[in-house]
């Protein structure tokens, strides 16, 4: 056991576990939450957006789940073994101590900077007794039912609601069909392995202990090539595990969340569905990764989102694994939702709206990527032209912004900021690679828009930018102007609109709210939880801006909200500090990576200075 594992009691509200006592674990192709508790709430299977199989975590009677369950559990901790995804689950019960070892297996000797399947599409669950004896009920309970057949080392499993889905159960203990109770003395062991693979015949005898250590050493090898000396070094490492849990490793895409519908307020109706890969969270991630020197996911993603658009004609905002428009958004009324906060939606509606930030997103992933690799190919430079030539048009033109307004389009700021982006970035390429463009034309236009936003979206009476073109109310993602080379952070106009919106999107405690519904009308009813990537991007602004000290001091405050696993949600309650939205989210762990490196790089400079 880790020395500094914090035990606390489980105290389930409103028959639910707090997100932040979920552990994440998963294979590059799908991805599960584990609970203190014992319990696998939730698994999509075979793929992050496919149908869960278990989902209790949106409905604990209705949403089945896979559950070790021991008597008399009154305390237990959990904790990942080091620089891996392998959850260690420990439970203090009544009449001794029960610890639970989860993970995906990946398959031996995998290279994970490659964009090959590593999936075995298989779940391993050890049990292990380390004092006392334990009796515990082994249930594994599909969502909308099921029924077990017994085969030789396990059962095998028909889903009533996956008939497409066949799942085996082995076990080195024998099992009673979907529900068994054991009981384990000291030393005793039990091992589990859960699989979904299209062939129906049951991998009956296995190795745990070899599954485990092949995967160990899988995830191991990938992170040696990570590079980092900045604040939080722990935390740094777990965030870029986390990231990469959510990158399907066939292809490149990266998913936003592993989950559905978690709410962004208790009660609320702000639940979606992010289990698809958005092109600017997957962007914001390859970038991220690739700042500690983890660079092989950029070139995945840029090759993955490409294609995609060559088969639309232009960038859409999301898209599933496969580079397709993701499902229609629907809502489900079976399922009560996290705390009765209904309601559960799969799929996501704003996959059919426009937003223009996707072209800088695109071609500020390939500038970076290209800056690594010294060249750009004759045909990928053809597809960012066009991105490029479609920005340099397009930025004036209403659409839903960076926070997906369900309301009429506005030619938002941020919007605008990132076609620049996308200009300039053409520019810094054809430049540094000698690549055929109208390059005087994209400088101009990069001006352009550049002096646009300085004129158009800046607010007198406020002293701030605000969050469209002409007008309106203040946006937290003004804060990525400094960080996209847009306007410099110590521009007096920046300087103002980072103390604007400490003063008027505070939240306290150093969190921020994006906006506020009622200044910034957004079409959806109620309100949300603090937006944790928005407090990282005022950490890099103090930092620009000389405010070293400030910044420092809430970057650790801001990873301080980190779980006891290291996980990070999209949202946090400023009134209660407990974790809301979709978990664990990409954002914020990106948010953890990039200001450490930014803070990293100027503490260096600080030092070096005197």
């Amino acid at each position: 056991m880790m020395s500094d594992v914090l035990f606390k009691p489980l105290c389930r509200i409103d028959g639910y576990l707090p997100i932040e006592d979920h552990g994440l674990i998963g294979d590059g192709a799908t991805a599960a939450l584990v609970g203190r508790d014992g319990t696998v709430a939730w698994l999509c299977a075979p793929r992050f957006d496919s149908p869960p199989i278990f989902c209790g975590l949106l409905d604990h009677a209705r949403g089945g789940a896979f559950r070790i369950e021991p008597d008399g559990l009154h305390e237990a901790a959990q904790w990942y073994e080091p620089d891996s995804p392998i959850l260690v689950t420990e439970m203090r019960c009544r009449e001794g101590t029960l610890r639970v070892t989860d993970c995906c297996p990946v398959i031996a000797g995998a290279d994970l900077t490659e964009d090959i399947s590593v999936t075995r599409r298989e779940l391993l669950r050890s049990v292990t007794v380390t004092e006392g004896t334990v009796r515990m009920t082994v249930e594994i309970a599909p969502r909308g039912g099921a029924e077990a057949e017994p085969r030789v080392g396990g059962v095998r499993i028909r889903c009533h609601g996956r008939p497409d889905l066949c799942l085996h159960l082995s076990s080195t203990v024998p099992l009673a069909g979907l529900r068994t109770v054991i009981t384990l003395k000291a030393g005793q062991s039990a091992h589990l392995l859960l699989n979904w693979r299209q062939s129906c015949s049951s991998a009956s005898t296995f190795d745990p202990e070899r599954l485990r250590e092949d995967t160990k050493s899988v995830w191991r090898r990938w992170l040696a090539h990570l590079n980092y000396d900045g604040p939080q070094e722990p935390l740094v490492r777990r965030s870029a595990i986390t990231i990469k849990l959510l990158d399907h490793f066939e292809n490149g895409a990266i998913v936003a969340a592993p989950t559905s519908s978690l709410p962004e307020l208790i009660g609320g109706t702000r639940n979606w569905d992010y289990r698809y890969a958005w092109v600017r969270d997957a962007a914001f991630s390859v970038y991220a990764l690739h700042r500690i020197g983890l660079s092989h996911e950029a070139a995945g993603f840029l090759g993955w989102v490409l294609d995609a658009v060559d088969r639309d004609g232009r960038p859409s905002v999301m898209y599933d694994l496969d580079g397709r428009r993701p499902p229609e958004e629907r809502e489900d009324d079976e399922l009560e939702g996290y705390r009765r906060s209904a309601p559960v939606r799969w799929g996501n509606a704003a996959a059919a709206q426009h937003q223009h930030d996707v072209y800088g997103e695109i071609l500020d992933c390939a500038y970076q990527w290209a800056a690594h690799h010294g060249t750009i190919p004759d045909p990928l430079w053809d597809r960012l032209r066009k991105l490029a030539d479609a920005a340099g048009k397009e930025w004036r033109t209403p659409d839903h912004g960076i926070w997906e307004v369900r309301t009429s389009g506005r030619p938002f700021t941020y919007s605008a900021a990132l076609c620049q982006v996308a200009v300039d970035r053409a520019v810094r390429m054809a430049e540094r690679f000698g690549l055929p463009g109208p390059v005087d034309g994209w400088r101009a236009t990069a001006e352009e828009i550049r002096q646009a936003i300085l004129k158009e979206a800046w607010d007198e009476r406020r002293r701030s930018f605000t969050e469209h073109l002409g007008g309106g109310g203040l946006d937290a993602s003004l804060l990525t102007l400094p960080l996209r080379r847009v306007v410099a952070a110590d521009h007096p106009q920046m300087v103002a609109t980072t103390k604007a919106i400490v003063e008027r999107l505070g939240a306290g405690g150093g969190l921020l709210y994006r906006y506020l519904p009622d200044e910034s009308p957004d079409g959806i009813a109620g309100h949300e939880g603090a937006f944790l990537l928005c407090s990282f991007w005022l950490v890099d602004n103090w930092a620009k801006q000389g405010r070293l000290d400030e910044a420092l001091e809430l970057y650790d405050s801001l990873c301080a909200r980190a779980g006891a696993l290291g996980l990070l949600p999209e949202e946090i309650d400023p009134a209660t500090g407990a974790f809301l939205g979709n978990y664990p989210q990409a954002f914020s762990h990106i948010g953890v990576i990039s200001s450490g490196v930014n803070l990293a790089r100027l503490l260096r400079k600080k030092k070096q200075t005197g």
